[in-house]
């Protein structure tokens, strides 16, 4: 899945009691939630924690086990797998509409089964990538909408609004818990042998992600296969020829919907002013990214073999699960455009504290912030980097920003669409992720 839109989804309004009841209330409602509600959440925090060990696994996986150089590996990442999993993304919300929640959920997660194991088991790079990388893309892809589509349609309208909340809470919790995993098997640091085969710690970062994606099995199979996601596919060919013609015929209806989306939309001017501002959005996306693609290497580099880089990413993750909310609810009445502007600034902001001169942070790398930071958060021993604080509080910045901002992208969309075209413009909310990953 491309990374997943830290958004919180505007899903219809619910009038709820105000004060300290109503936001009570927006919890209690889920006490009548269906089996299979809570079971998306499960799905969605199973599929982002295997989906972000992965990736920030996988540019060391390229250098260190593939032998690409850094510049090849950043444009596998670049020019491959962000680019096939943004446009698989924009392909499967039509695919998820005619073969059913439940189906596109096995499909997808039996696609990264086999590419996550072939890229444990390949030592060669064609088939790693061939047969790995790129399949992993196209299942990852088929999460994305599904998810959204689950929670939709297994909360009801009084629910929907925490639901989707609590969906993108879990994002960032299995953000976070990745950080931890990412940084606990490089710390251990084995030789396992199975059968002669060893295993190098990226091969291993992929098996967790492996058997993260395996417990989906079951998780899925508890899924109603009656539920109304999945009325569309009671109308196919129960055979296994009729299942996958029927696959063959939505991916190419699906690719000429897209197309013809694009040609309509090209005549408005909406689609240009909303071009542009996405595209912009994007190099705030491409600073995003770097923490997955660029920050396990600058740490080994930098700070030491083995820096506990995902921990120290998982700010990020927390700062904004509180964060995000608490901004949301102060600044309700501004203008999205306004808000992701403001938000915009203060990331980019917070990126040149990593190009400050080093010296200048020793100071508070030896002081009780530093120490608090380093040996108590970290877990570090021995003296402490000023880069550790210098991306503590990059980090931090970032993230303020990014709790103005990125909520309030898609709403942007939503506001300057042409009445009926909603769901097109909201489409088009991908794109920053392609920009970011290029």
């Amino acid at each position: 899945m491309p990374e997943t839109p830290k958004q919180i989804i505007a899903p219809e309004e619910h009038v709820a009691p105000s004060g300290l009841s109503g936001f009570i209330a927006k919890f209690t409602v889920l006490r009548g939630a269906q089996r299979e509600l809570w079971l998306t959440f499960l799905i969605k925090f199973l599929i982002y924690t295997a989906y972000s060990v992965t990736n920030k696994t996988m540019i060391l996986w390229l250098s260190k086990d593939l032998g690409f150089n850094d510049q090849a590996a950043g444009a596998l990442v670049g020019w491959v797998w962000a680019p096939a999993m943004t446009i698989f993304t924009l392909l499967a919300g039509s695919l998820t509409d005619a073969i059913g929640l439940r189906r596109t959920f096995f499909l997808g997660v039996a696609i990264c089964t086999f590419a996550r194991s072939v890229m444990i088991l390949s030592t060669g790079p064609t088939l790693a990538l061939v047969c790995g990388l790129l399949p992993l893309a196209i299942g990852e892809a088929l999460g994305t909408p599904v998810l959204l589509a689950a929670t939709r349609v297994y909360s009801t309208t009084a629910q929907r609004s925490i639901a989707f909340s609590i969906i993108y809470a879990l994002m960032n919790v299995g953000y976070f818990v990745a950080g931890y995993v990412f940084d606990f098997i490089r710390s251990l640091d084995l030789h396992l042998s199975i059968s002669g085969f060893q295993l190098t710690p990226h091969e291993q970062l992929f098996a967790v992600s492996l058997a993260l994606e395996i417990l989906l099995f079951p998780t899925i199979y508890f899924l109603r296969r009656d539920a109304q996601g999945d009325t569309a596919a009671t109308k196919m060919d129960a055979s296994r020829s009729g299942f996958w013609t029927g696959i063959a015929r939505t991916v190419q209806k699906s690719s000429n919907d897209t197309l013809a989306l694009f040609r309509r939309l090209i005549g408005q001017s909406g689609f240009y002013r909303l071009l542009v501002f996405f595209l912009f959005i994007g190099f705030l996306k491409a600073i995003f990214l770097q923490m997955d693609y660029v920050f396990p290497k600058f740490g080994d580099r930098e700070m030491g073999l083995h820096a506990p880089v995902g921990k120290l990413a998982g700010i990020n993750a927390i700062l904004i699960i509180v964060l995000a909310p608490v901004i949301g609810a102060l600044t309700q009445r501004l203008a999205s455009y306004r808000m992701v502007i403001i938000g915009g600034i203060i990331c980019t902001a917070g990126v040149f504290v990593m190009a400050l001169p080093t010296e200048w942070f020793v100071p508070a790398a030896d002081s009780a912030i530093g120490h608090a930071l380093g040996h108590g958060y970290l877990q570090l021993t021995g003296a402490i980097h000023p880069y550790y604080i210098m991306s503590a509080i990059y980090l931090t910045i970032f993230s303020i920003g990014e709790a103005f901002y990125s909520p309030r992208v898609y709403e942007y969309a939503a506001a300057i669409a042409p009445p009926g075209q909603e769901a097109s413009y909201g489409a088009l909310a991908y794109i920053p992720f392609l920009v970011g990953s290029s």
